[in-house]
């Protein structure tokens, strides 16, 4: 018999391979949604459009960040609640609807409350899809299915960078052709909505529930009978497990080691953030055309950053296994800071040359090349490891909430900043953030690789993972 990795036969692996293809267009949905505004903002801007100021611009792209910050908390909640599959399905329906409320949006007021919306959906999504593909996967493929949704997100942000540059350069001339670049999004939304109906649910879920005999009916599709017996058992004996943990609540921040975990949590999430990526994402487009670009060509050259992402981030993927989070994230903050450090100078001290926009569009290119295959990779990854059991889903909750709203401030004051500060000045702030992020990693972060989950809490009860931190070498002893 074909097998995959001894545990799997043909027809399971063909059936998982198509369970996973549909449930990533949640992430596809949400890299799209997310890109999609950094070539629709200058059409949308417009006059004779929605007359937008920088302010109401900042709004409009940091509105579905606001959105996805409580979706983010709101979806683990319901797919606990009624399913993984079924969660999934009404966002398929959430991002549908908000898409269309978008791309019709006859005013501002409109198209944020729209965007908060689809925010709520992109947000809710950003838990529930990653928590249904690991409790599918074979324990065996279960790294390399969770990592597919996260290219499926960057491969969403290339495809909205590639969309508005076919449309604005084609299309151009029509005043509402940014409402083609947001109703796209509705095609993988009936795509995901339809495919969801012939996915099956997460059969830890059902057994959650009691439904033992229809988890292990979905176990035999995507496994062979003698291992979906034997994980079953195993998903009976976790469940048990859990519900014996005295789960951690907000009462539990009041212990000073659990405060001082928690904090690194949401320090490792504003982290991510303050280098400013987003501000690359989002507003790539009008940096290009601030740096000297046509609008035309500011369209088509946005395309390299979304094609470097996707290398880097699959490189990043590699490499993670590979090296210590903590070089690596420091290696990655570097790379990051000294970029916007040059867009900085380059900005001023050739201000007005031809070869300006070139240079720019080279450097964020290697911005995002450090970030994507460092910088996010490990601070996602670490945000999962840092907490025990009992803590996870406090800690991941509360970071994960203030990783979205440092996205939501940055994505709101980046376009004032650089309508009253300008480009070089703009991005100088951006330097002393991202040095901040330096320091603060090299004296508070501590390595995680190879660390048990056990070592890593003794380790913080006692306040050794800082001062092991603060010292410079990384690895923590006990």
């Amino acid at each position: 018999m074909d097998t995959a990795g001894g545990n799997t036969s043909c027809k399971h692996k063909k059936f998982f391979r198509k369970i996973t293809i549909i449930s990533t267009f949640g992430g596809l949905l949400f890299g799209y949604d997310t890109g999609v505004i950094n070539g629709a903002l200058p059409f949308m801007a417009q006059r004779d459009q929605l007359d937008l100021t920088p302010f109401t611009e900042g709004l409009i792209t940091s509105s579905l960040l606001f959105g996805a910050a409580f979706g983010s908390l709101a979806g683990g909640r319901l797919a606990d609640r009624i399913g993984r599959r079924k969660t999934i399905l009404n966002l398929a329906f959430l991002f549908f609807i908000a898409t269309i409320g978008c791309s019709f949006a006859p005013n501002t007021s409109v198209m944020i409350i729209c965007r908060s919306l689809l925010g709520l959906a992109v947000g809710a999504a950003s838990v529930t899809v990653p928590a249904f593909l690991a409790e599918m996967s074979p324990a065996e493929q279960r790294g390399k299915t969770i990592t597919q949704n996260d290219l499926m997100i960057i491969l969403g942000q290339l495809l909205a960078f590639t969309c508005n540059a076919v449309i604005g350069t084609s299309m151009g001339e029509y005043a509402h052709v940014w409402r083609f670049m947001l109703i796209l999004a509705t095609l993988p939304a009936i795509f995901l909505w339809f495919g969801m109906l012939i996915v099956p649910e997460s059969p830890r879920w059902l057994a959650s529930k009691g439904k033992v005999g229809e988890a292990f009916r979905v176990l035999k599709h995507v496994r062979e009978e003698n291992c979906a017996k034997a994980e079953l058992t195993e998903i009976k004996a976790s469940i048990n497990r859990e519900t014996e943990i005295n789960r951690a609540t907000l009462k539990d921040l009041s212990v000073p080691w659990i405060r001082r975990l928690v904090g690194l949590g949401i320090g490792i999430a504003v982290v991510q953030q303050i280098t400013g990526v987003n501000s690359i994402m989002f507003y790539g487009t009008q940096i290009l055309q601030k740096a000297g670009f046509a609008r035309d060509a500011a369209l088509v050259a946005n395309i390299g950053n979304g094609v470097i992402s996707v290398i880097a981030c699959t490189f990043g993927i590699w490499i993670v296994g590979k090296v210590g989070r903590r070089p690596l994230l420091l290696t990655g903050l570097a790379g990051t800071t000294a970029s916007i450090l040059l867009i900085a100078i380059c900005s001023i001290t050739l201000q007005g040359t031809p070869v300006l926009p070139f240079i720019v569009i080279g450097l964020t290119i290697t911005f995002l090349a450090f970030q994507q295959s460092a910088v996010s990779v490990v601070t996602w990854l670490m945000i999962s490891e840092i907490f025990p059991l009992r803590l996870r889903g406090l800690g991941m909750g509360i970071s994960v909430f203030f990783l979205w709203m440092m996205n939501f401030l940055i994505g709101l004051t980046f376009p004032v900043l650089l309508d009253q500060l300008g480009m070089s000045s703009t991005f100088f702030v951006f330097v002393v953030l991202g040095a901040s992020a330096i320091l603060y990693v090299k004296k508070y972060l501590p390595e995680t690789k190879g660390r048990t989950l056990e070592e890593l809490e003794n380790d913080f009860r006692s306040n050794q993972g800082v001062r092991k931190a603060s010292s410079g070498k990384g690895e923590i002893n006990m």
